[in-house]
């Protein structure tokens, strides 16, 4: 797990990019030898207040920060789990009024790098729902998020949507599971956060179920757009295997 900044670290990242009206996200690059340089994502949720979700923060550049306040004012900081944790600190040295969240299971790992507010979150907007992901022990959260044009789920490390890679690097991100030809849930991962499979399954199934589910915002890896019903479907059956 990558040391946890202390001070503004903008490390390399991609630009904020729009995926419904009210929801922008933003890829960047994390070194973690010896495997080499991981995609990480951030989310942004604008409230019809104008106040902001901030998912899985990364820091920016002071052009992409200014884009993200033209955005909307940041107030929620969710930590998703105790490994997403690197750049919480300095989010909230940034911004003292964010109200930071994190899962009840991880929240002590969470607080030995930044005081967590509370566990659970009414954002007083209907249209985005936290969810403590059932079947992690309380240790994964998610966020649903609806506008006019559909539904999107965001989720953080359950499932990795990571192409295949060349070289040495790409073998041992393959062996480890991390890479694929399809989203999956990585067999390291499933390890540490799947503790009811029995229970994720179910609540994989219910969001399979969501009849407007337009799209999978993932932490890791492509946004999954191509039938996001069928891919979450999928990964429930193979829990069952």
């Amino acid at each position: 797990m990558a040391k946890p900044f202390t001070e503004w670290t903008v490390l390399p990242h991609g630009p904020l990019t729009r995926v419904d009206e009210n929801l922008m996200t933003v890829t960047g690059k994390l070194n973690m030898p010896p495997m080499g340089e991981v995609d990480r994502r951030m989310t942004r949720v604008r409230l019809r207040d104008g106040r902001l979700v901030i998912y899985s923060a990364i820091a920016l550049d002071e052009p992409g920060m200014r884009q993200l306040e033209n955005f909307g004012k940041p107030a929620f900081l969710i930590v998703p789990n105790d490994i997403h944790r690197m750049d919480a600190a300095i989010w909230r040295q940034r911004y003292p009024d964010l109200e930071v969240i994190a899962p009840a299971g991880a929240r002590d790992r969470v607080e030995k790098v930044v005081h967590v507010h509370e566990s659970e979150a009414d954002f007083r907007d209907p249209s985005v729902q936290l969810i403590t992901v059932s079947g992690t022990a309380e240790r994964e959260m998610a966020l649903l998020v609806e506008t006019p044009h559909g539904t999107t789920l965001v989720i953080n490390d359950l499932i990795f949507n990571l192409a295949n890679r060349p070289g040495v690097t790409g073998w041992l991100f393959k062996v480890l599971g991390m890479t694929g030809d399809e989203p999956h849930i990585p067999p390291i991962i499933k390890r540490r956060e799947v503790k009811d499979e029995r229970a994720l399954r179910a609540q994989l199934e219910t969001w399979s179920s969501l009849p407007q589910l337009e799209r999978v915002v993932v932490s890791h890896g492509d946004i999954i757009t191509s039938e996001p019903k069928e891919v979450l479907r999928r990964i429930a059956q193979e829990l069952a295997a």
